[in-house]
C-alpha cells in the first residue's frame, strides 16, 4: 500500500495511542488479576449524569425516530439543537446568536480538526501557517490535527511553585509573540492533564494577540464551563470575533455518542460547517435531540450543578491526600495546583525518574498510568527546565476510589524502588 504524505502522518500511531492500546490489550483478560487503571480518559460513571442521558435520548427515540433517524439532517446541525444552544447561551451569557454563529459536529475534536484543516498549512506563496498550543502540556490529541510535518508548535508555559508539593503553569505571552507563521491558537480550559484553566489576564492576552495576527483562538471548553464544570473555572466563556469556543457532552457523561458544538463568528463557523458537509456530512442526530432537551430543560446545568462538578471536586481532594500520605516525603515530588479536574498530573523532579519506565514498572505491578511526555509536541526540546517534560505522569480520577487507593500505594513503592537502584 502506498500512502501520500498526509496520508502517512494520519496513519501512524502516536506514542500515546500505542500506549492505549497496550493497556486495552493487556486488559482485555478478564480472567487474570485485576489491573489498577489510572490511564483512563474516560469521564466516571456518575449515575446522576448517566440517567439524565438515558432518559432523554429514550425521549428523543420514542418521540423523533422517524424525524432524526429515518433521513438526512442539516450539515451545520438540527435546528432544535441550534435554537436550543442560542437559547441556553442567550440566557447563560446574554449572547444574542442566530444559525450562523452556531456549529454541531460529531464530537468538539472534529470541530477542532475541521479548524486545524482550514485555518493550518501550506500556502500558495510557500509559506506554512502552523497549529500552535500556546501553553503545553495539553490534549495530545490535539498533535493528531495537522495533516502536515511540522506544522504544530507548543509553546512551553513558565513554572509557579505553590508550597511544598505543588505548583501550577503559567502562559507564556512572551514567548508566544515571538512565533511567526501561525494560522490558529487552540487551547483547551480546564486542560487535560493537568486540570489548569486560564485566568482573565491569560485569556485576555489571547484574545489580544489572536485580534492582532487576524487568526482564530479556539477555546476548547470540553472539561469547563458552562458544562460540565469538572474542573475549577476562574473565568467564564467570552464572545469575541476571533474567538471560536467549542463544547461538548462528552465529560458530561455521554462520550460514546460523539455531539459537540462551535460558537463563534459567522466567517469562522460558516467554513467549519462546509468542511463538515464535506467530509461527515453532519453529526449523529439522535443525540443531537438528547442534548437539546437537556439544555431547554436545564437538566444539564442541574446534574453539572449537583453531580458531576461535587463528584471530581471530591475526588481531586482524597488524590491530594493520598500523594501526601503515601508518596515518599524525601522525594521531590509536585502535584498541579487546583480545584477538580478529571486528572492528577505529578512532577518528579529528580534525575533517575524517566516516565516511561516508571509506566514500564508499573505496568509489571498491574497498574496503568501515562506517561507525561506524550502531552508535550516535542518533549525533548521544549523550553522548559531540563528534563521536565520526562518527569511527569497523568493518572485518571475516573477510576473507582479503591483503584485510586491502591494505585497510588503501587506508585509511592514503584518510586521508592527506583530511587534505591538509582543510589
Amino acid at each position: 500500500m502506498r500512502l501520500s504524505p498526509i496520508g502517512t502522518r494520519m496513519a501512524g500511531l502516536s506514542g500515546l495511542r500505542s500506549i492505549m492500546e497496550d493497556v486495552a490489550a493487556s486488559t482485555a483478560d478478564t480472567s487474570a488479576e485485576e489491573w489498577l487503571n489510572l490511564s483512563i480518559g474516560n469521564p466516571a460513571a456518575i449515575p446522576a449524569a448517566g440517567a439524565m442521558w438515558r432518559e432523554a435520548l429514550t425521549r428523543a427515540l420514542e418521540e423523533d425516530f422517524d424525524a432524526v433517524c429515518g433521513r438526512y439532517g442539516p450539515s451545520r446541525g438540527s435546528a432544535g439543537l441550534i435554537e436550543a444552544v442560542s437559547a441556553y447561551f442567550h440566557h447563560a451569557y446574554g449572547w444574542d446568536l442566530g444559525p450562523e454563529n452556531v456549529v454541531i459536529g460529531p464530537g468538539s475534536q472534529m470541530v477542532c480538526f475541521a479548524a486545524a484543516a482550514l485555518f493550518c498549512g501550506p500556502e500558495p506563496d510557500g509559506a506554512h501557517r502552523r497549529l500552535v498550543l500556546p501553553m503545553v502540556p495539553d490534549y495530545t490529541g490535539y498533535q493528531g490535527l495537522c495533516m502536515h510535518e511540522d506544522g504544530i508548535v507548543g509553546v512551553a508555559p513558565q513554572i509557579v511553585e505553590d508550597g511544598e508539593h505543588g505548583f501550577r503553569y503559567a502562559l507564556d505571552l512572551d514567548a508566544l509573540a515571538r512565533l511567526d507563521d501561525i494560522g490558529m491558537l487552540l487551547i483547551s480550559t480546564p486542560g487535560n492533564p493537568t486540570g489548569r484553566a486560564m485566568d482573565r489576564a491569560e485569556l485576555d492576552g489571547l484574545i489580544t494577540f489572536a485580534e492582532a495576527r487576524d487568526i482564530p483562538l479556539v477555546i476548547d471548553h470540553a472539561y469547563g464551563a458552562p458544562f460540565p464544570r469538572i474542573g475549577e473555572v476562574p473565568v467564564e466563556p467570552v464572545r469575541h470575533p476571533h474567538v471560536v469556543n467549542c463544547f461538548s457532552a462528552s465529560k458530561a457523561g455521554m462520550p460514546g455518542e460523539r455531539v459537540g458544538f462551535a460558537i463563534g463568528d459567522p466567517r469562522y463557523v460558516g467554513a467549519i460547517a462546509a468542511f463538515l458537509s464535506n467530509s461527515v456530512l453532519h453529526a449523529a442526530q439522535l443525540p443531537q435531540v438528547a442534548l437539546a432537551k437537556t439544555l431547554r430543560e436545564g437538566t444539564l446545568d442541574e446534574v453539572t450543578r449537583d453531580a458531576i462538578t461535587p463528584y471530581y471536586r471530591g475526588k481531586r481532594e482524597l488524590m491530594d491526600a493520598l500523594l501526601m500520605e503515601q508518596l515518599p516525603p524525601d522525594i521531590a515530588w509536585r502535584s498541579h495546583s487546583g480545584a477538580g479536574g478529571m486528572f492528577a498530573w505529578v512532577w518528579i523532579d529528580h534525575t533517575w525518574f524517566d516516565d516511561v519506565e516508571l509506566y514500564r514498572r508499573l505496568k509489571e505491578k498491574r497498574v496503568f498510568v501515562v506517561p507525561g511526555r506524550h502531552f508535550f509536541v516535542d518533549a525533548t526540546t521544549t523550553a522548559l527546565p531540563r528534563g521536565h517534560a520526562t518527569r511527569c505522569f497523568r493518572m485518571s480520577l475516573s477510576a473507582p476510589e479503591k483503584t485510586l487507593i491502591d494505585g497510588v500505594s503501587r506508585v509511592a513503592e514503584t518510586l521508592e524502588e527506583m530511587r534505591a537502584e538509582a543510589n
